[in-house]
Formats: structure tokens, C-alpha cells, sequence
């Protein structure tokens, strides 16, 4: 129950559920649903009753902060995308522009459900000409992850000494 804790005595504060269970996802901005004559229903007694959406990908984590990072090197750090859906499903990367230095690396085609595949994000850490900051300059960028129904946005921080 969410009103008594493990030990039988009424909470104090509210249990906040994760947006997993919520059935929402941040950073997310669902696609016009298309009727895809390909893809059945499901229609397994288990998944009939379910609200939650049986489709799509989850990002672990689901924000990457690289911290201060010295100018004129290169950092890479994974980020993990697993299909939550029942179906395989398709995704693809929109590359970030040049000027933050940011690439996605990843390995294209269909990803089965339950399985994940594994994005590298590189920085090249540099500063943009002309600019005086006193020493730090912050990059911040959304990555879209183009997906079949929805556009996943995946924050990247960085500051750059």
C-alpha cells in the first residue's frame, strides 16, 4: 500500500512512483499515431487490461552530464537504449551540429523487444572564437532520438575549461 511504509506505519510524506509506471516518459514527444498494417494487435489475456503504452525505448540514463572538461580533448561516455516495447522497433539518431562538438555513435537497424543497444556520446571539447567567458563555458544540447512512436530527447551537459 502506498499510505504505511515496509514496517506498518503510516507515511509521512507522499510516494512519488517513477514515470515508468506513471506510464509517461520524459524528455519525450509522442509521433502521430499511423496505423501500421504490418504490426497486429496483441492480444495476449496478460497485456488485454494494461493502460500503459507496450511500445517504444526507455534511455539509461536518462541525462548525461560530462562535468568540467578541459578544452581541446576528446570524452565519451554510453548510454544505453532498451526497446520496452512487444514489437522490434527501428530508431535513428539526428546528429547534433558541428559547433557543440557533440557526436552520437551507434550501430543501426531493428532492436528486438527486451533488447538494448548501446549509443556513444562523444564530446570534443572546444570554445567557440570571439567569446570571453572568464574561463568556463557551458554546452547544453538535446540529442533527438528519432524512434516509431515517439522523439526521445536526451540532455548533455558540459563545461568546458
Amino acid at each position: 500500500s502506498l499510505t504505511v511504509n515496509a514496517a506498518g506505519q503510516t507515511r509521512k510524506e507522499k510516494v512519488i512512483l517513477p514515470s515508468s509506471l506513471q506510464g509517461t516518459k520524459p524528455n519525450s514527444i509522442p509521433n502521430k499515431k499511423t496505423e501500421d498494417p504490418v504490426a497486429g494487435k496483441i492480444k495476449t489475456s496478460s497485456l488485454a487490461t494494461t493502460r500503459q503504452n507496450l511500445n517504444g525505448f526507455h534511455l539509461i540514463p536518462p541525462q548525461v552530464t560530462f562535468g568540467v572538461l578541459k578544452e581541446g580533448c576528446t570524452y565519451a561516455t554510453t548510454v544505453i537504449m532498451k526497446n520496452v516495447g512487444v514489437n522490434f522497433s527501428r530508431f535513428r539518431v539526428k546528429q547534433p551540429p558541428p559547433c557543440t562538438g557533440l557526436r552520437v555513435m551507434y550501430t543501426p537497424g531493428p532492436v528486438a523487444a527486451g533488447l538494448e543497444v548501446e549509443l556513444e556520446i562523444e564530446i570534443h571539447a572546444m570554445v567557440i572564437e570571439g567569446k570571453d567567458t572568464g574561463g568556463l563555458e557551458e554546452v547544453s544540447h538535446d540529442i533527438e532520438i528519432l524512434t516509431e512512436t515517439d522523439t526521445l530527447l536526451l540532455p548533455v551537459k558540459a563545461n568546458i575549461l
